[in-house]
């Protein structure tokens, strides 16, 4: 799987703007101070949360975590950033944006809409300590300069929740233009519901078809442990195994790729579409028939098959032995079984 994350070259430059002294913050980080001299600057996640812990303890800026995710140069936005001004919305912005991460770095952007609120979420797949304070400040100002330079307004979002407390929270209230609550379960910056579907100006579905080779090409790289790329396409069907087949042209959407270079990787790696999307519902057929009461129609209809006759074809294939069965000898025998990722 990918275990580091690319610091953008650009970051020196930012700090040097701000007033910080980068070999100061190398230093504090415990970092090479050549670490902005290489071409691609890779770091873990323990360098990462180093790094950013460090530039909050050399700065005299409390809001220095904000500070550095505000930008109002387009020019100078990551390829990432972009592509998310380029889509429809808002909503497919913050859902472009998680796809690359989950691609790119052990790192997830978390969103989900419940009732009217919709919650946005940063989540460091590989850490061990808590994320430093700094980092989620400047993980929110991105997402709010995304929203504000894609919608051409002053969204503003309902609150800001934070764990850890702040000194400088009237800071913060002023920046994001909303209560910042302190002391709570999570750090999430939750907006409307309705925003998310606030549509983008700056939308540009030529610039979007340009930048997508350029992703495909970063992300090779990145991923160059294919079966870990076999475990984001079997992710990504069972993420669509909600009562239809997944085509492969939805999955490699998702993916941000063509279906012809999906289709090519997985062949490099060994595997097909058709391969992929067989073990994913077979192991959505095991969770369902182990952990929950679901009937079998039920299950076939939930992973995509005609009808349950189809199902229980192919769970014979698989198993050796009928799906009611299968459920029988393991409810028989306890086990431990869980979700797939």
């Amino acid at each position: 799987m990918v275990k580091h994350f690319r610091v953008p070259g650009s970051l020196r430059l930012r700090l040097e703007e701000a007033g910080i002294l980068v070999p100061a913050v190398l230093r504090r980080a415990g970092l090479s101070q050549n670490l902005f001299d290489q071409t691609r600057i890779l770091v873990s996640t323990e360098e990462l949360f180093a790094l950013w812990t460090a530039i909050g303890e050399v700065s005299k800026d409390a809001s220095i975590g904000v500070r550095l995710g505000t930008e109002s140069s387009i020019a100078r936005f990551h390829p990432m950033g972009l592509a998310a001004l380029s889509t429809e919305s808002f909503g497919t912005a913050i859902k472009h944006m998680a796809r690359y991460k989950r691609l790119a770095a052990p790192e997830e952007i978390l969103h989900e809409a419940v009732e009217d609120e919709w919650a946005i979420q940063f989540r460091w797949t590989l850490a061990v300590d808590i994320e430093p304070a700094v980092l989620v400040e400047h993980c929110f100002a991105w997402v709010l300069t995304i929203a504000r330079e894609g919608t051409g307004t002053r969204i503003k979002p309902l609150r800001v929740e934070l764990v850890q407390p702040r000194s400088h929270t009237k800071a913060l209230e002023k920046h994001f233009g909303c209560p910042v609550i302190c002391g709570a379960s999570r750090n999430a910056i939750i907006f409307r519901a309705e925003d998310a579907a606030i549509p983008f100006v700056t939308r540009n579905a030529e610039l979007l078809e340009m930048l997508a080779p350029q992703f495909d090409q970063e992300l090779k790289t990145r991923t160059a442990d294919e079966d870990h790329f076999i475990d984001l396409v079997r992710g990504t069907i069972q993420q669509r195994l909600t009562g239809h087949r997944p085509v492969v042209d939805d999955v490699a959407k998702d993916l941000h790729m063509s279906s012809r270079t999906l289709q090519r990787r997985l062949q490099d790696s060994g595997s097909s579409y058709q391969r992929v999307l067989d073990d994913a519902r077979h192991q959505m057929a095991r969770y369902y028939l182990s952990n929950s009461v679901l009937e079998l129609a039920e299950a076939a209809y939930l992973l995509g098959y005609e009808d349950a006759n189809s199902f229980a074809r192919a769970f014979r294939a698989w198993e050796g032995m009928p799906p009611k069965n299968w459920r029988e000898a393991q409810r028989a025998t306890p086990s431990s079984s869980s979700r797939p990722n």
